[in-house]
């Protein structure tokens, strides 16, 4: 695949917030960005999902577990949680350089070896593309729940082609409706709902469900998640990138809630360098079973 630029184009500093940290950790911004650290030892870069109420607060088992062994980092992708939000344009390309400006901070950091990298959902496509176009930067990928591997249609579309429906972008750029929209989407109760769809029954993580709600009503909140809704975050020629690692890999994914429907990991599974765990969860198994989860992240990504 062709290669691309390691940093992302210049952003004016975060804007100022009144949401709260979600990790207990120190905190660095670059290039618009924020990001957790803590812990010393080689590095492991978590990258949350992308949703309407998204941030780091969604991979706080793992950033704790983690921070004992190894120098952690928690990243709050562009548009969610501290990191700048604003109206441009969300893409996977924008998310990409989001993860390969992160690479280049964690080496600054940690010094020039490869980094291991943990993405959850949507953000296991990215993480996927960024080792693909920088295989040097990248050591070995954890992915949990990723999205591209739901039924068995190929999905081999032009290089960096998305899933976008224009008219319904058009539709969701309306500010009127666009604001009025994720305000009902983000309703606290609407979160608990989305939240127990992911977990797969009634029982969530409350502190995540807190954090959730507040960070989907600061300002300028919507306009990420709604490029979501559009399919402008879902890559057209994800088999192709998935394809294309040559990193370990390992996918990690439950059997309850909405996203369960992995046919398509036939894809790779029967490659040596995939490897597949199955969990009796929801999409986020490090939350409900830590400690089996915990058992396996060790011993495929040991520090």
């Amino acid at each position: 695949m062709p290669a691309h630029p390691a940093t992302s184009p210049a952003l004016p500093p975060a804007q100022p917030t009144a949401l709260p940290p979600a990790l207990d950790a120190e905190r660095f911004e670059f290039e618009g960005l924020s990001c957790y650290a803590a812990g010393e030892g080689p590095p492991l870069l978590l990258v949350h999902s992308v949703n309407a109420a998204a941030s780091a607060a969604e991979v706080r088992p793992l950033f704790e577990h983690a921070r004992a062994r190894r120098r952690v980092f928690a990243l709050d992708l562009p548009g969610y949680g501290l990191s700048l939000r604003g109206a441009r344009e969300y893409t996977p390309r924008l998310m990409t350089q989001a993860l390969q400006a992160a690479a280049v901070q964690i080496r600054q950091h940690c010094g020039p070896g490869p980094i291991d990298a943990l993405a959850v959902s949507l953000s296991c496509e990215f993480l996927a593309r960024a080792a693909v176009e920088r295989p040097a930067d990248w050591r070995r990928l954890a992915l949990v729940s990723p999205t591209g591997f739901n039924g068995t249609r190929p999905r081999r579309g032009p290089p960096g082609s998305t899933r976008a429906l224009p008219w319904l972008q058009a539709a969701l750029k309306a500010p009127l409706w666009s604001e009025a929209l994720f305000r009902g989407l983000t309703r606290p109760g609407v979160v608990r709902y989305f939240l127990q769809r992911t977990w797969g029954g009634k029982v969530i993580d409350e502190r995540m469900w807190a954090y959730a709600v507040a960070t989907a009503h600061q300002p300028g909140a919507r306009h990420a998640p709604l490029a979501f809704l559009s399919g402008a975050l879902f890559s057209a020629d994800i088999h192709t990138v998935y394809e294309a690692l040559t990193q370990p890999v390992w996918v990690s994914h439950g059997v309850r809630g909405d996203f369960t429907d992995y046919r398509g990991l036939g894809l790779v599974s029967g490659r040596p360098n995939w490897r597949v765990s199955v969990f009796d969860t929801g999409a986020l198994p490090y939350f409900e079973q830590p400690a089996a989860f915990f058992e396996q992240m060790d011993a495929l990504l040991p520090p």
